[in-house]
């Protein structure tokens, strides 16, 4: 699924939405049963429930957006997608860390809570997903309440330990050869084929190691990471490939915006990034 046509805000910001705001960009926050296309057996789990506990912690929604829906009655139950955080949360350099929550009492997905990283000179909600350290995901079935409310607390403990990753990483100078070959995977990740396929994209890897700032032109592994993820996940990037007919085309990459795809991608780049660091000698997950 796809962002949600109505007014988002995802990317960039650091001030906490109001309550209203939320309803604005993702009213299927608010939905405390289930769609009644669900049997008896699903049990909803009521995100803003949820959203006011972590907020007794210290913790603000700073983004929000939801899928968009093919049938109207599903908008104020679909999936949706918020990014949580303490906002004097320290800060390791220009990165702090966050939790996504992504949820849906329609049956499009589970309640997934998920610690993160935010990096504030990018501006634009690039994060890194380290579910080995801090996760809770709950299926809609059973008792779900003390499920939620034990990983909630989980992924508050383990979400601070995600702060190890750009002190750890910045000391990993990563060669031309090894950075070519996290680009070349980075690709495959972003422009996946089924076999016997030919890809189609006009983007090469390279591309994805340019950087878009001067400070990120270095050869550490965390910058490194930073600059693939957000070439990959922001779009932009302009290449030629040939069409069908034989034609010379100019092609142009767009932004990752569907819930699934952005939370997926965004982790497995990060797992790229950790198996890389490992292989370097340097673990961050116990």
């Amino acid at each position: 699924m796809a962002y949600h046509d109505n007014p988002a805000r995802f990317d960039g910001s650091q001030r906490a939405l109001t309550e209203d705001e939320l309803r604005q960009y993702a009213p299927s926050v608010f939905a405390t049963t289930a769609h009644h296309s669900r049997s008896q057996r699903f049990a909803p789990i009521a995100t803003i429930d949820v959203v006011r506990g972590l907020k007794r912690e210290g913790f603000e929604v700073v983004g929000a957006t939801q899928s968009v829906v093919r049938i109207d009655d599903r908008r104020n139950f679909t999936k949706h997608l918020l990014r949580l955080r303490q906002i004097e949360a320290k800060q390791v350099g220009d990165t702090v860390n966050e939790m996504w929550l992504k949820n849906a009492n329609d049956g499009t997905g589970a309640y997934d809570l998920m610690s993160a990283l935010y990096r504030v000179q990018c501006l634009n909600s690039m994060v890194a997903l380290l579910r080995e350290l801090g996760q809770c995901k709950v299926r809609h079935t059973g008792n779900v309440v003390d499920k939620v409310i034990e990983g909630t607390f989980h992924v508050i403990d383990e979400s601070k330990r995600m702060l190890a990753a750009p002190q750890a990483w910045s000391g990993i100078q990563l060669d031309d050869g090894e950075k070519n070959a996290f680009a070349e995977a980075a690709h495959v990740l972003r422009f996946p084929v089924k076999q016997g396929e030919e890809r189609k994209t006009g983007i090469e890897p390279a591309q994805l190691l340019a950087p878009r700032r001067f400070e990120d032109r270095r050869s550490d592994l965390w910058t490194t990471f930073n600059v693939v993820q957000e070439n990959t996940i922001r779009g932009g990037l302009e290449g030629r490939r040939i069409d069908a007919q034989g034609n010379l085309r100019r092609s142009s990459t767009r932004g990752i915006k569907g819930v699934d795809q952005s939370t997926n991608l965004n982790y497995a780049l990060f797992v790229l990034a950790n198996s890389l660091a490992e292989a370097k000698g340097v673990k961050i997950a116990a």
